[in-house]
């Protein structure tokens, strides 16, 4: 059997030899006779076989482009994981520890470190954070709050009831003397299971859910220490966290404090790890450093710029945008200084201030008349605001044996204010007054000196406004002290019982009615008087990707709610069909 098949093959291959010697010798007659020996006929036919050339070379370009056009139909630029993204802010950092962040760069740290137990979304609405759920009983009062599962801390660790627990003990300690001390006043709290925690308010609030978009510690590092000497515990400088990025290292710039925080995606968040790999925070000591940078590339972005700086960022690869916040603008009016207790020389100034023209004079389009925002709560009614008349205003003042009296105007020299406030001295000038203008540098000594004693007569300042419109803090009679932020020193027992009932009730149409109310005293006695709603004017590289212009910002932090989507690598992918 094997002989047969070993026969078979060498014949089979025997053959296959001379057909291919064959076939050698044949293929060499027919290039000879076919193209060698027709060569000499090519020069007649030339013209032919270039416009064949031509031909070929046009059908090959065409077959080209039809390709490219077609991958450019079913493809495009997106953005991908990867990269990094550096923010230039303003202010120190003298502390990682979320608790005690007061500047802007410091806010910025601790929103991208730590997430928080409710959250504002893009809404403009408060959302849930690390909790599952944020329950009030009927009365308000009592609020009953559990955690989402599997929630972890950067270092691995379960992030806990007994974290919540720990954190709100820190921030009630007076020792500690933290951001959110205020929040917690006579705030009780029970834990009835490892999963939940409940908050007995001394009081109804309908708002408290708000009041819950903290920032969480990490019992396991801190809670051997004792409250007053956290700063003093490594955490601050080293922490680990629970948001979208960790902290990884420190580089000091200068003397001065200027500072990189340098930070890497948290593979634990929550919401899941971010598509940038790395986020760095440059801390800088002026704007003038920041605009800088922004016009050479070394930064990506900057929310601390103003519109008054607009014209500084003129850098081809910026892209700037604007979105509004819940901050407002006003005068406010110190109803207890000897001369603006009195409430006729008030509702002169009320009458005498052109709003219109302040707004105009810094290109501001979005007016706010009150304290609340249309946005917060939908009002029935507002009430109206007195006509601008300087005639009547002037006469007012002039009976009131005001002409010619001095009138102690202050402000800081961050924004728009200084400019405001030269406009705002010039009315009061024409409405009679002698105005003594001050601007101060914005920080501790501002507070100390100025916010505290009330050391003024018309202070034009900036506040939060919130994603509800609680006016507790800036209008309740027991705010009008050094410790409070009632800044008119305004008191009106009326006011209190609305401000109250407000905060109680979870109906948002008796709310609405007890603001109505407010607002009716507010206008007649003029505590303060609306300028303007304020905005986040956004410097960013035209490369890059971070929030949507069509989110709704409360807090100007609140850009970051979606960071976890921010990108700064491109690459080409097919369109979904």
């Amino acid at each position: 059997m094997k002989q047969t098949l070993k026969k078979r093959g060498q014949k089979i291959a025997k053959k296959w030899a001379v057909f291919s010697e064959r076939a050698k010798e044949d293929s060499k007659e027919h290039i000879q006779e076919k193209i060698i020996d027709r060569l000499s006929n090519a020069r007649q036919v030339r013209l032919l076989m270039l416009e064949w050339a031509l031909l070929i070379i046009v059908i090959t370009s065409l077959a080209l482009t039809q390709v490219f056009w077609y991958r450019e139909s079913y493809s495009a630029s997106a953005f991908v994981d990867g990269g990094g993204y550096i923010e230039g802010t303003v202010g120190n950092v003298n502390s990682l520890n979320p608790l005690f962040a007061t500047t802007s760069s410091e806010k910025t740290l601790s929103k991208l470190m730590f997430a928080t137990l409710s959250t504002i979304d893009y809404s403009g609405h408060v959302g849930l954070g690390l909790a599952e759920s944020i329950v009030p009983d009927e009365t308000g009062k009592i609020w009953t709050v559990k955690l989402k599962k599997d929630l972890k801390w950067s270092d691995g660790e379960p992030i806990t009831i007994e974290d919540v627990a720990y954190t709100i003990s820190v921030i009630k300690d007076p020792g500690a003397n933290t951001i959110f001390d205020s929040n917690f006043t006579g705030v009780k709290i029970e834990r009835p299971d490892p999963e939940t925690i409940i908050f007995n308010l001394p009081a109804s609030y309908a708002d408290f859910a708000s009041t819950l978009n903290i920032p969480i510690l990490p019992s396991h590092i801190l809670g051997e220490t004792t409250p007053s000497k956290l700063l003093e515990h490594s955490f601050s400088t080293n922490p680990i966290s629970s948001g979208a990025f960790t902290f990884n290292a420190t580089q000091n710039i200068t003397n001065d404090g200027e500072k990189l925080i340098y930070l890497t995606a948290n593979d634990n968040y929550y919401k899941g790890r971010p598509m940038l790999d790395s986020f760095a925070v440059h801390a800088y000591a002026n704007t003038s450093d920041i605009v800088d940078a922004l016009s050479v590339g070394s930064i990506t972005a900057t929310a601390d710029l103003s519109v008054a700086e607009e014209s500084l960022a003129t850098s081809g690869i910026v892209y700037e945008k604007q979105t509004s916040i819940s901050n407002g603008i006003f005068a406010f009016l110190n109803t207890t200084s000897p001369l603006l207790s009195d409430l006729s020389l008030r509702q002169a100034i009320q009458r005498g201030v052109n709003t219109t023209e302040l707004r105009s004079e810094i290109g501001s389009e979005e007016a706010l008349d009150y304290p609340i925002l249309r946005s917060q709560i939908e009002l029935g009614s507002y009430p109206a605001i007195p006509e601008y008349d300087p005639a009547a205003a002037k006469s007012a003042i002039n009976e009131a044996g005001a002409t010619g009296q001095t009138l102690r105007l202050a402000t800081t020299s961050t924004g728009h204010f200084p400019e405001l406030a030269n406009q705002l001295e010039t009315q009061l000038e024409q409405l009679g007054f002698v105005v003594e203008l001050s601007i101060y540098n914005p920080g501790q000594e501002f507070i100390a000196n100025v916010i505290r004693p009330r050391n003024y007569d018309i202070l034009l300042y900036e506040i939060e406004l919130g994603a509800d419109p609680d006016l507790f803090a800036y209008y309740y009679s027991s705010q009008a002290s050094a410790s409070g932020l009632n800044l008119s020193n305004y008191q009106n027992s009326a006011v209190d019982e609305a401000i109250l009932a407000a905060r109680s009730t979870l109906s948002k149409p008796l709310r609405a009615a007890k603001y109505e109310a407010f607002l009716a005293h507010w206008v007649e006695d003029v505590p303060a008087i609306g300028i303007y709603q304020a905005s986040l004017t956004y410097y960013l590289n035209k490369n890059a990707r971070s929030f949507s212009e069509d989110d709704n910002l409360v807090y100007a932090v609140d850009r970051f709610s979606d960071v976890e989507y921010w990108a700064v690598n491109h690459a080409m992918k097919n369109r979904t069909p």
